[in-house]
């Protein structure tokens, strides 16, 4: 990909159908508890994006046997309790799901191994998992920084622990139930906010026994998985971008296929619903607890909505598009609460505002969020992506709304999780 795309549509309108490509959660997740079980396991719906060929890549390191066809994945798995100890370190690229989550799985095998990442991950702090695992008597060490990669990793004799979350993140819970899966005794998390919930649900799917009261997740540990066929709906937060273009667009209408609807995901449709977005859900349904179906999104009148508390957790990564969105409403949108957009692929507060007012966007910071007034004529501008894909397709999906081309720097990064992305934008936009 050039090092420089330009967005440049005249009066452009949005229509058709779109099938996204698959959740990058639940493919992550379905590789690593495809290697964790014993035996052979199917997905299908694989998003074959860079963050998840990390994960894949990993495994196969350690001895996994994996092969991929497009978005079929095959993995065929001796059982943790077979992996063998890598000859290189793992490298994590860009993904903080994989570096996170991997130090729990890790934690308690029988292997030693070195963990590391790009430019970008090994400036994402790591003490928020590695904090808890120590409790469990996790071995993680770093001669340099102990709290960022490169980590190593010495698999342990693990013990379980009641663990209060800090704050609501999916990955931290994660990392210290696939902790507890291999611990001695019942592993117990609370959660501050009910986060995203794959995990909980894709560990009963290959046969993991667990409990959740409320906010609280209880894991059994020395628990044998089995492998099974697993299917990837397409990722909510990548469709994210695509529902808030046809959104704030004049005329458009754009129907989404097959999409994600697990509860823990769609705070996306509670915002946009209460900002007035035009929008139906069809043909729903279900399997092993993971919901999927249409979406259908019409170009609406918008108003502003306050955007915070319990909401957060269920759309943290749509909250970049979303403030590009609050542009072109009515009234005055605040986000709050989001103090986790700072520990992100980058300070996404402070760089999605520093984007957006390089087109012309009414935007103030707060410690944990953003302030926007509208509605605002945007313009023209070259936007960095900074290396992170959310905030690459948030200058992409502003180029439809501006009054001059958005020029976007290092767009690559969009292939983290959406390698086709810019192909779907002008299939709508020429239909």
């Amino acid at each position: 990909m050039p090092e420089e795309k330009i967005i440049s549509f005249e009066q452009p309108v949005l229509r058709g159908t779109l099938q996204v490509p698959g959740d990058k959660s639940i493919s992550h997740r379905a590789v690593m508890l495809g290697s964790i079980a014993k035996g052979k396991t199917s997905i299908t719906g694989f998003l074959d994006g860079e963050d998840c060929l990390s994960t894949i890549s990993m495994f196969q390191q350690l001895g996994v046997s994996i092969t991929r066809e497009g978005t079929a994945v095959q993995v065929d798995s001796p059982g943790i309790a077979g992996w063998k100890t890598p000859a290189e370190k793992l490298d994590a690229g860009n993904s903080g799901t994989t570096a996170r989550l991997m130090l729990g799985i890790l934690a308690g095998s029988s292997v030693t191994s070195t963990m590391c990442g790009d430019q970008y991950l090994t400036k994402r702090p790591m003490k928020r998992v590695t904090a808890p695992l120590a409790l469990m008597g996790a071995a993680i060490t770093n001669e340099a920084q102990k709290d960022y990669l490169p980590l190593t990793v010495q698999g342990s004799k693990l013990q379980a622990i009641d663990y209060q979350m800090p704050v609501a993140s999916a990955q931290v819970k994660s990392a210290v139930l696939l902790a507890g899966l291999q611990a001695e005794g019942e592993t117990t998390v609370t959660e501050t906010d009910v986060s995203r919930d794959h995990t909980e649900r894709m560990l009963r799917q290959f046969g993991a026994k667990l409990s959740q009261d409320g906010k609280t997740i209880r894991i059994k540990g020395r628990q044998q998985l089995t492998g099974t066929d697993v299917v990837v709906p397409g990722d909510i937060s990548s469709a994210a971008f695509f529902m808030v273009a046809a959104a704030m667009t004049a005329d458009s209408d754009v129907s989404f296929e097959k999409v994600g609807l697990n509860p823990t995901r769609t705070g996306i449709l509670d915002v946009l619903e209460a900002m007035g977005v035009q929008m139906e859900l069809s043909d729903e349904q279900g399997f092993d607890g993971e919901r999927y179906g249409t979406v259908r999104i019409r170009h609406s009148k918008l108003k502003a909505t306050e955007i915070g508390g319990e909401l957060i957790p269920r759309l943290i990564d749509e909250l970049p598009v979303l403030a590009l969105l609050a542009t072109q409403a009515e009234g005055r949108t605040v986000i709050k609460d989001a103090q986790e957009l700072r520990v992100k692929e980058t300070d996404r507060i402070e760089a999605v505002a520093a984007e957006l007012r390089k087109l012309g966007a009414n935007i103030e910071t707060t410690p944990d969020g953003m302030i926007i007034s509208g509605p605002t004529q945007l313009h023209g501008a070259t936007l960095a992506s900074y290396g992170d894909h959310r905030l690459g397709m948030m200058a992409a999906v502003s180029g439809l709304i501006t009054d001059g081309p958005v020029h976007i720097d290092d767009p690559s990064c969009i292939a983290i999780s959406y390698p086709q992305f810019f192909e779907d934008l002008e299939s709508l936009v020429n239909v």
